[in-house]
This record gives structure tokens, C-alpha cells and sequence, in this order.
């Protein structure tokens, strides 16, 4: 089906966005900094939309089953980890259930690595050990086995042993505006039974009583255009089979077009459709399919996967752990942390 695709280093895709109503859009915000305005070579201003790492997690989402931790039913048979958290809290039990397709460093996450029998099985598939040279080969193979996702949106694998496995995500995608110009608001909280804040709730004294006002920050652009990278170069380089890696780029494609259809509502005052189709700007050549027929490659690759023996049997990895909520620390005991790091500071060397 990607015939087309052999030896071509990149898939690169782009779509324009607008406001699905008016001209204002919030962009991501990042602590400490705001939103991410820059400005090219050339002066034009740019504000950056939405990262790398948030188009990432949306486009797991969109295969999800609501909003998880199991998979949409239409790509059953699709491998991934899914653990059961025997929680402590207060001496109830309790449990919590989440997966490789939610947690947000996917099989790294701790609540998977946490079980001893599974790092093993994992470490000993993919050859690794904390010394001797990494066999990427060999790691590709395993996270496909576990959780194809994972090899798809990339894994830094630090809880395991040593920390050495890193691998860069497969499809990448950003959101980016240019001629960004700030569009200042603000607005008040009111408070309708007491504006001065006096009226205070027993047991609760927190500053969040009163009216108060604010500002808001949104943006208006010349043009918003979203960002997709397919790594073909980089999918090549895992030595996977040929329907392993037909997989891969149809399920990529398949996220793209799902996550353009199902609407972009980043945020509540964010909301983005696209004003025309999936544009390709290499190779020109190429075009992608309907969401449908990408839907149906997916499935029929899974279906030879699974033959082929490349997935765990079965595909969902069931793991269970065991976990306790850690105490809070006392007011006393956060200020005497606080003043062992200042001691630690102050006697450093360098």
C-alpha cells in the first residue's frame, strides 16, 4: 500500500487551521514562561500553537476508547501494557486501573517497570543490560512486541536499569502561527455575597473568596498552520518486516486523519478546523487515504502481525502492582526540608 514510500527519508504533511468562530485563539502556555512567541530570520512574528510533546499526546488519544486506558474496540488486537494498581489509602484498598496507551512515559511509566517480572522480560527480549552496546534492532522489535504506540510516539526507557534506551518518536507533529498579534483581555470573579472576601467558609481560609480580577491573553494570526513529520528514515533503520512496517505508517496516518477530523479543541478558548485538505510537501507524489481505508490497512496489518508471531499473545500485557499513597509532609516538616536544601546549597563546592 505505501509502495510510494521506499526509500523516501521523510513523510512531510501540513494543513491550515482557523478559528472554527471569530479571530482569537489561546495558545499553549508554559509555566514560568507563557505563551511561546518568537520571531523568524526574517522579523515575522510566530507564536507557537501547540508542542511537539501535546500533539504527541493527542494523537495517542484518538485511538483511545473514550478517554482510556484501553483501546478504541476498532484496533482490538493492538498490543500494549495494562496494569491493575492495588492502592493503599489509609488502610482502605482500593484499585486503579491505567495502561502503556495513558501513562505519560508509556512503558517507561513506573507503575509498569515497578513489576519485576515484566523490566525482566522486557530487558532480557531487548538485549539490554546496564553495560555493552545498545542493539536498536533488537529494542524495536520489543517495543513493537509490547506496545507498538510506544515505538510510534517514542520512549525514554529511564526507569530501566540504567536508563540508556531512548527512542525518538516516529511521527512527529507541531501547531504554529504566524504573524502573531496579542489579543489582551480580562474579566472578574465575583463573589455575589461578599465582594471583600471577609465571608469565610469554617475549615476552609484559603484567598480564593471575594471578587477577583484578572487578565486573559489570546492571540490573533495571519496564518496557523499544523506540522506532521512521518520518520521513514528512522522506521527503516529498526530492520522491522515489511508488515510490521506498513503497520506503522498506516496507523500513523490513520492518528493524523483522525485527529483532524474529530476536531481540534486544544482548549476551551482554542478550537481550530482545518480549511482544507492534508497538503503533502514531500514526497509530492504522494497522497494519503481516507480515514477509512486507513482503518482498514491498520486492521489487516494487525491481522499479519499477529500471525507472524511480532505481537505479544495475548496482545494486552495484563500487570498488576502494588502502591501506596506517600504521607504529606507537615508544615514544620516542609520549612525544615527547605532549610537542609538551603545548608546544602550554601556548602556546595560548585
Amino acid at each position: 500500500m505505501f509502495e510510494e514510500l521506499k526509500g523516501v527519508p521523510r513523510l512531510l504533511m501540513h494543513v491550515e487551521l482557523k478559528p472554527i468562530q471569530g479571530d482569537r485563539f489561546q495558545p499553549t502556555g508554559f509555566a514560568d514562561l507563557g505563551a511561546a512567541v518568537y520571531e523568524r530570520p526574517d522579523g515575522k512574528r510566530m507564536l507557537l500553537v501547540e508542542s511537539a510533546q501535546s500533539m504527541a499526546n493527542r494523537l495517542e488519544h484518538v485511538c483511545l476508547d473514550g478517554d482510556g486506558p484501553d483501546i478504541a474496540p476498532e484496533l482490538n488486537g493492538l498490543p500494549y501494557v495494562r496494569v491493575k494498581i492495588n492502592a493503599s489509602v489509609d488502610g482502605k484498598k482500593t484499585e486503579l486501573v491505567t495502561s502503556s496507551l495513558v501513562e505519560a512515559h508509556r512503558l517507561n511509566s513506573p507503575f509498569i517497570i515497578a513489576n519485576k517480572k515484566f523490566a525482566e522480560s522486557f530487558s532480557t527480549g531487548a538485549g539490554y543490560a546496564s553495560t555493552g552496546q545498545i542493539n536498536w534492532k533488537r529494542v524495536a522489535k520489543t517495543l513493537f512486541f509490547h506496545d507498538p504506540n510506544s515505538l510510534l510516539h517514542g520512549v525514554f526507557m529511564a526507569n530501566l536499569l540504567d536508563g540508556r534506551m531512548r527512542v525518538p518518536r516516529v511521527i512527529s507533529a507541531f501547531i504554529e502561527a504566524e504573524d502573531a498579534r496579542e489579543a489582551n483581555s480580562g474579566g472578574v470573579k465575583n463573589n455575589p455575597l461578599d465582594p471583600t472576601g471577609r465571608l469565610r467558609a469554617e475549615g476552609f481560609d484559603k484567598d480564593v473568596y471575594g471578587n477577583v480580577p484578572y487578565h486573559r491573553s489570546e492571540f490573533t494570526a495571519g496564518r496557523i498552520v499544523a506540522y506532521f513529520n512521518l520518520d521513514l528514515a528512522l522506521l527503516a533503520g529498526y530492520g522491522l518486516p515489511d508488515h510490521a512496517r506498513q503497520l506503522l505508517i498506516a496507523l500513523a496516518l490513520y492518528k493524523v486523519r483522525r485527529l483532524l477530523a474529530a476536531g481540534l479543541r486544544l482548549r476551551t478558548a482554542c478550537d481550530l478546523t482545518p480549511l482544507s485538505d492534508l497538503r503533502i510537501d514531500a514526497p509530492a507524489s504522494f497522497n494519503v487515504s481516507d480515514e477509512s481505508v486507513l482503518l482498514d490497512a491498520v486492521k489487516r496489518e494487525i491481522s499479519e502481525c499477529s500471525k507472524a508471531g511480532d505481537f505479544c499473545n495475548p496482545a494486552i500485557t495484563e500487570l498488576s502492582v502494588d502502591a501506596s499513597f506517600k504521607a504529606r509532609k507537615s508544615p514544620q516538616q516542609k520549612e525544615g526540608a527547605a532549610n537542609d536544601d538551603q545548608s546544602d546549597d550554601d556548602s556546595a563546592g560548585d
